[in-house]
């Protein structure tokens, strides 16, 4: 798998570019391969990357994670439609527990009226 690996201080992410197994987690440290880096605080972007090199480790099977495929996508190395990186939202099911108890709760408008005493 080749993803990006936090280096840098705390409130200044630098990343690498690495090749490593997608077993190890990507705090690990441990990589096959430095396949360059990217900076994200300089204005203009700066990055140092083999794309030749992420081009052979493609062909021979290697994934990218979903950031740098997208990030890749827009700087046109590889031809292809972004990824969306972040879960679809789910609608809230109702249960059936709920449902239940809601009709058997008697309502204000089912109550008879009571008559005031006089």
């Amino acid at each position: 798998m080749i993803r990006l690996q936090r280096t840098g201080r705390k409130h200044e992410p630098t990343f690498r570019v690495v090749l490593t197994d997608s077993k190890n987690g990507p705090k690990s440290g441990k990589y096959l391969a430095n396949l360059g880096w990217y900076d994200t605080r300089i204005k203009n972007k700066v990055e140092q990357m083999d794309t030749e090199k992420m081009k052979y480790w493609i062909s021979k099977g290697a994934k990218l994670s979903v950031t740098l495929h997208n990030y890749l996508v827009t700087q046109k190395v590889i031809t292809a439609k972004k990824i969306n990186a972040l879960p679809k939202k789910s609608p809230i099911k109702k249960t059936e527990g709920a449902e239940a108890s809601k009709a058997a709760a008697p309502t204000a408008e089912s109550k008879p009226a009571e008559t005031p005493a006089a």
